[in-house]
């Protein structure tokens, strides 16, 4: 099939990428002709495992293409996907500028019937906007064209987002049109062969699902940084808690690490933008509220134990920090608890000696030089003439480290974890002075 995107960001890119690995023709449209430029030259803008070499294969196949020719891509596509930014607004609303720019683009050079798809994570009702944006765009240009606009919401998660769209768990179609519905089996048709994954449901509820499920994602996570904080109050230990609850199949293991907040493009955005259209409608999201609240809080959590453990006294400290990014296996620094300890830390007086295997780049890119940042090749050459270590990212290189070679660097033996990556008995036979999230070792008893 005949398939154009707009918006070659996280999840433009990827859909595109595995719709052309299955075989359909796919034109990318974006309006920055640089990304475009470096698309086509085998620069991929974000690390994603598998990415590159599914993008770089297909653009030389010629399955999947780059432009800037919105007119081109929209004669192109039988089925038009939108997949562009929706920004947090100043209140923390979505801001859909970019969805229904889209839309109407697609209005304006539409000659013939064409499904709009929003991919976009959008708030409940973005497809009737969407709907009424291409049928004035149309009225204005004394246009008769047909059209169907679809919910498909996207349900990736970064750092795995090839293999979901490959191998999706479900494939939710908000849509009353049978023609769309028929069309749209057939465009998933490679991906829904072992069994039926594919869900239809009305347009609204579609889009409800996409924030219900992150939103749900998120509430779990800060129910156990909750938990966690609730473990120092009493001085019990949030892993054997976390254990403890995980093995009742009705709540499962799933997204109950405690830890030092979450972060990325979609839970912070996602919680607050539901929230903010619940109170638009009259309604108070109470848990969401809190959900967001705790998360807050839970992202300052080292800098208190930090704070404390020196009582208050940071000036001129050095700290080695591991991990930038907001979760392995992605540079996407988006909202990550890095940025809130690194922001606080500079601010103290500290200075800061960073090692991510992603997400180098991307700090340089927020931060730029600054005398009180360096960043450092390799995870032990952070540890060089620093004071202590903060772990911020779970990478799989940072669970195994040579804990006697972190003991000799650091000028004081004393380690932060954010992730609760290490066993507190085992630090202490290394001799490290070790705080976790939540693992009974209250910071006031040191």
């Amino acid at each position: 099939m005949k398939v154009t995107v707009f918006g070659i960001g996280y999840v433009g890119l990827v859909q595109a990428a595995v719709m052309a690995e299955v075989g359909h023709d796919v034109v990318c449209i974006d309006i920055d002709q640089n990304k475009v430029d470096r698309l086509k030259e085998g620069h991929i803008p974000i690390y994603e495992p598998g990415l590159t070499p599914l993008v770089k294969s297909n653009y030389e196949a010629g399955r999947v293409d780059f432009t800037t020719d919105a007119a081109r891509g929209i004669e192109h596509g039988e089925v038009i996907f939108i997949a562009v930014g929706t920004p947090p607004d100043e209140d923390g609303s979505a801001d859909l500028k970019y969805v229904l720019a889209v839309a109407e683009t697609i209005a304006t050079h539409m000659q013939s019937h064409k499904i709009v798809i929003n991919k976009s994570t959008v708030p409940v009702g973005t497809a009737d906007k969407v709907k009424a944006k291409v049928a004035k765009t149309l009225a204005d240009l004394g246009k008769s064209v047909t059209y169907d606009v679809v919910s498909n919401p996207e349900f990736l998660k970064e750092g795995a987002a090839v293999n979901d769209c490959m191998r999706p768990d479900r494939i939710i179609l908000g849509t009353d049109s049978e023609t769309a519905e028929k069309k749209l089996r057939e465009l998933y048709s490679p991906f829904n062969r072992n069994h039926d994954k594919i869900i239809v449901m009305d347009i609204r509820s579609a889009e409800l699902t996409k924030y219900a499920a992150n939103c749900m994602l998120a509430t779990k996570i800060s129910f156990m940084n909750e938990m966690a904080n609730l473990a120092e109050v009493f001085g019990a230990d949030i892993e054997n808690v976390r254990r403890g609850i995980g093995s009742d199949p009705r709540i499962g293991y799933q997204f109950i690490y405690p830890g030092c907040g979450y972060g990325g493009s979609c839970f912070p955005k996602d919680v607050q933008a539901l929230a903010r259209s619940a109170t638009a409608a009259g309604y108070t999201a109470r848990v969401l509220e809190a959900v967001e609240e705790v998360n807050y809080a839970q992202k300052e959590k080292l800098f208190e134990y930090i704070s404390r453990h020196f009582s208050g006294d940071l000036k001129g400290k050095t700290v080695a920090l591991w991990g930038l990014s907001f979760k392995p296996n992605t540079d996407d620094m988006r909202e990550a608890s890095s940025r809130v300890l690194m922001e606080k830390l500079w601010a103290a007086g500290a200075s800061v000696k960073a090692y991510d295997p992603e997400a180098m780049e991307e700090t340089q890119r927020i931060y730029g030089s600054r005398n009180d940042l360096a960043l450092m090749g390799t995870k032990e050459a952070a540890l060089e003439n620093a004071d202590f270590l903060v772990i911020c990212t779970e990478w799989q290189a940072f669970r195994a480290p040579d804990f006697e070679l972190i003991k000799q660097k650091l000028t004081m033996p004393l380690l932060f974890d954010g992730r609760n990556l290490f066993e507190p008995k085992l630090m202490m036979e290394y001799g490290l002075h070790y705080y976790a999230i939540g693992r009974g070792l209250s910071v006031k008893e040191h």
